[in-house]
């Protein structure tokens, strides 16, 4: 992709983007899936063309789901886009037996901030985590 003129993100090495014009088109890679996300649909059609060059790939049109996003919605209207990830939150609730409690809008205080200064990276401290069940990556 970086050959194709899209720069990687500095967040994400799975996420890709170019600019063209006032455009964006994003490039989501997970192992063998790609997702495309973009404004023109003409323009998709072309890049499916030019990676179908590149790549063995299946085109599965429009996305509804992907990885653990259950659906995908979309108001093209307004360019706005949903995703809902309603099933896999609920098999976590029942996994740590918590789907009696009682939910609320925002788990944390409106004053409270999120800094990455406060970010551990001593490999002790990840050795912590990784035995901390909602942080080791359990996705199932």
């Amino acid at each position: 992709m970086i050959k194709a003129n899209y720069t990687q993100c500095e967040y994400d090495s799975c996420v890709y983007f170019k600019q063209c014009n006032d455009d964006f088109t994003y490039l989501l890679l997970y192992v063998n899936d790609m997702l495309i996300v973009m404004r023109n649909k003409i323009h998709i059609h072309k890049l499916k063309a030019q990676l179908k060059e590149e790549f063995d790939m299946k085109d599965l049109e429009e996305a509804k789901k992907i990885l653990c996003i259950e659906e995908i919605n979309r108001d093209r209207s307004t360019d706005k886009l949903w995703l809902s990830r309603e099933n896999y939150v609920l098999r976590v609730l029942e996994r740590f037996i918590m789907t009696k409690v009682r939910s609320v809008t925002t788990p944390l205080t409106c004053h409270f901030r999120l800094s990455s200064s406060e970010n551990q990276n001593s490999q002790e401290e990840k050795d912590k985590m990784s035995r901390v069940i909602y942080v080791s990556g359990w996705d199932h």
